[in-house]
């Protein structure tokens, strides 16, 4: 587990497109990590268009993450998706159950799609490090979030503009001249 967040990174465009898919279930603790994303999305990302869709518990995450990319096209596309919710580990296997199996999901989804998806369902022992990694500063998960999805973002722009370049000197080279 890190125990820092990683550094703020700021937009490298003005735009892009970022879906959030989060739970409301545990909710003083989801509310909040969605709280810290959108703050740090529009301190360090303020042209990014941001689209919020709640679902009731972190099971339906994944379903909702598959269809922000599945279903939308072109502009509406995201370009990034960040899930978020908390599970909180009780007497049995199922919140480990429930983890494993979202996580599976939402690579699956991520690699399939080729979008990618940040995920933060947080799978934790108690409401202590609930509250460290949601609402406290130092460890929060929305915020990292946030930071991901924007360096994602700053890294497909400069896969896109590189295929470009490498695109457009093909063509020169091929016919010679710069149109």
């Amino acid at each position: 587990m890190s125990s820092e967040l990683p550094s703020k990174t700021q937009a490298s465009r003005h735009g892009g497109r970022i879906t959030i898919v989060a739970s409301t279930y545990n909710e003083k603790y989801t509310t909040a990590l969605l709280e810290n994303c959108l703050a740090e999305l529009e301190e360090n990302a303020p042209h990014t268009l941001v689209d919020v869709v709640r679902v009731p518990g972190a099971f339906e995450v994944p379903i909702m993450v598959k269809r922000a990319i599945v279903e939308e096209t072109g502009a509406d596309k995201p370009d990034v998706v960040i899930a978020l919710g908390v599970i909180l580990r009780g007497s049995t296997a199922h919140a480990d159950l429930i983890g494993e199996a979202i996580t599976r999901q939402l690579l699956s989804i991520s690699c399939d799609s080729l979008t990618p998806v940040i995920h933060e369902v947080l799978l934790l022992n108690d409401e202590q490090q609930a509250f460290a990694r949601c609402i406290a500063s130092t460890l929060n998960r929305g915020r990292e979030a946030a930071r991901a999805a924007i360096s994602m973002i700053n890294l497909l722009d400069e896969r896109y503009t590189l295929h470009s370049v490498k695109q457009r000197m093909s063509n020169i080279s091929r016919s010679g001249s710069l149109i």
